[in-house]
């Protein structure tokens, strides 16, 4: 990527001219790992306000992550033609508009009209994670993009692991105490409608703000027409991005029923939610330690063995009862820490020019994240809930393949 800044010279870009704008976004890692991450209260709310099964509640999940499938390539298209600061106003404004929709659904009462508005959402979120990645590496000189990198994805963490606290309190405790439906409805409204402030605030402000304007390096220089099947690691890392996904979407959809149930805690809804914390928490944790960690040893054999970490993790809660089986599907988030990054960085590595179309099939991967637990909801309405944790664990052990067994797929396309 080069770039090019309005009014402005390389050298005064350099010495941090645009310190604000790297902090505004910043805040955009933060907002959407927040409202992803908000996913695993809804489905519990949604899921006793309308009586649904659980295979019916993991469309929420099925919808969320679908629109990455379906809108990542009209994003790049849009954001192509429109440039990156356009594209970030753009994928705001949308986000807002997916909140604002929460408050008819809720109005409504209607199942499918939640859907719409969490497709609406997640289509504005794609659109964001499309025109925003590029400019963190820009924000900057060049030898520093990896540790802007590493803060901003801290941020994203950090979201994640706030929101189920604050939607277990605004959501979850607002639906017990409730006393009339229209309470129980405002319950879901009043913190979309402030997600929606926040998001056309941000837009607002990046409409505003006088932005370097991205360049990339590749253009007029020729496709290559190497078929991605002619990388093995590749496409064995795509199936890894799609079940490492799903299989952490899957867990941390389910956490508060499963910590719920009467075989593990038996908490209610709103005090579970405060345990989900502990999950996304310990992902957060674990990518600054992962990253220290992988300066010293191989990152495929670090990826196995956390693999195996999670496979262990995962059978021990579907096994175990009470505070024990808690505490080790909550370790999980700890194991997911380094998963993504790492499976992602070695799926593209020694691709050259052909890394961008790579990283193009790993990101439509994602849509691991609305199939698997749709998946596992169907097991749990036949099975249960704890022994439809099957499904991430065998998610995991095919993480464990790939990051154990990565240097044989590597070398047949070296």
């Amino acid at each position: 990527m080069a770039v090019s800044i309005p009014g402005s010279s390389q050298s005064n870009f350099e010495q941090g001219n645009y310190r604000f704008a790297l902090g505004a976004l910043t805040s955009l890692f933060f907002m959407w790992g927040f409202i992803t991450c908000l996913n695993d209260i809804l489905i519990p709310y949604l899921k006793a306000q309308f009586a649904l099964s659980y295979t019916e509640a993991m469309l929420i999940q099925f919808c969320f992550f679908a629109a990455y499938f379906v809108m990542s390539v009209p994003s790049g298209a849009l954001v192509h033609r429109i440039g990156h600061q356009k594209g970030l106003v753009a994928g705001l404004t949308i986000a807002g508009t997916g909140c604002l929709l929460f408050y008819p659904a809720a109005q409504m009462h209607w199942y499918p009209f939640f859907l719409l508005a969490l497709f609406v959402l997640a289509s504005g979120i794609t659109l964001l994670q499309v025109a925003a990645n590029p400019y963190v590496a820009a924000l900057g000189p060049a030898k520093t993009a990896p540790s802007r990198l590493t803060l901003t994805q801290g941020f994203n963490s950090l979201g994640t692991t706030i929101a189920p606290l604050i939607g277990g309190a605004l959501i979850l405790a607002a639906v017990t105490s409730a006393t009339t439906d229209v309470e129980k409805v405002a319950s879901v409204q009043f913190p979309y409608l402030m997600l929606a402030a926040a998001l056309f605030g941000l837009a607002l402000v990046f409409a505003w703000l006088n932005l370097p304007v991205i360049h990339d390096d590749t253009v007029g220089q020729a496709s290559s027409k190497t078929p991605l099947t002619a990388y093995p690691h590749l496409i064995l890392g795509a199936v890894g991005i799609f079940v490492y996904v799903g299989g952490e979407v899957a867990i941390g959809s389910f956490l508060v029923n499963f910590i719920g149930e009467p075989t593990v805690m038996g908490l209610a809804e709103h005090e579970a939610a405060n345990y989900v914390a502990y999950y996304w928490g310990g992902a957060m944790v674990g990518r600054f330690i992962g990253a220290a960690v992988m300066t010293r040893f191989s990152p495929s054999s670090v990826l196995g063995i956390h693999a195996i970490g999670s496979v262990l993790l995962v059978a021990l809660a579907m096994v175990s009862s009470g505070k024990l089986a808690m505490l080790a599907i909550l370790a999980v988030g700890l194991c997911n820490s380094i998963m993504f990054p790492t499976i992602f960085s070695l799926a593209i590595q020694g691709m050259g020019n052909d890394a961008s179309r790579g990283s193009g099939l790993l990101c439509l991967a994602i849509v691991g994240g609305a199939i698997v637990p749709l998946i596992q909801g169907i097991i749990a309405d036949v099975a249960g809930i704890q022994l439809a944790f099957i499904v991430p664990l065998l998610c995991y052990v095919y993480i464990a393949f790939y990051g154990f067994s990565y240097f044989k797929w590597y070398k047949t396309q070296a």
